[in-house]
């Protein structure tokens, strides 16, 4: 498969690209980058999504709390919950030696990914995501790059655990998933 981008060169999709995967899979597209100085692990690339999003906790460890430009939105999930952002903020993201300031939603609720890219993000970089092969390619003035997940990483993030039980009296007990 060859993806042409005008001006940039053609990004070529082959069967090498998919060497090392474990097939069949129904993983996410998870990435390590450079935000702020920082790797960033499970940082999950999706085309679907419409907001770049954080983690607070994350933006607090990283000591970035005052960046923050204090504003709420409610971003709404494709099974029609909602969250409410605390803030926004604008980091610079290192992906394949290509850096862009790159505008986040901060979360304040727990998900499973420290940050999410959505199809802005994936634009301007302009990347082709390959999600069977779980690798982004992109141009840069060096030539085409790629980045690949470690799929284990991804695998461990989405194990379905067992329900576990925990006591709530004497003779009652209850399945916690």
């Amino acid at each position: 498969m060859i993806c042409e981008l005008p001006n940039e060169g053609m990004i070529t999709l082959t069967n090498e690209d998919a060497e090392g995967i474990t097939l069949p899979h129904n993983d996410a597209l998870v990435i390590i980058v450079l935000i702020d100085r920082c790797h960033v692990k499970r940082v999950m690339v999706n085309p679907g999504s419409s907001t770049n999003n954080i983690r607070w906790k994350v933006l607090e460890e990283m000591g970035l709390l005052e960046k923050i430009i204090p504003t709420a939105r409610t971003l709404s999930g494709f099974n029609t919950s909602s969250e409410t952002t605390k803030g926004d903020i604008d980091l610079p993201v290192k992906a394949g030696g290509v850096i862009k300031i790159t505008k986040f939603y901060m979360i304040d609720g727990d998900m499973r990914y420290i940050a999410i890219y959505r199809r802005l993000w994936i634009h301007d970089m302009k990347v082709v995501p390959l999600i069977l092969h779980l690798s982004l390619k992109f141009p840069t003035p060096e030539g085409i790059k790629k980045i690949r997940e470690e799929q284990p990483t991804s695998k461990e993030m989405l194990a379905i655990e067992e329900p576990k039980e925990k006591k709530i009296s004497r003779n009652r007990q209850i399945a916690i998933t």
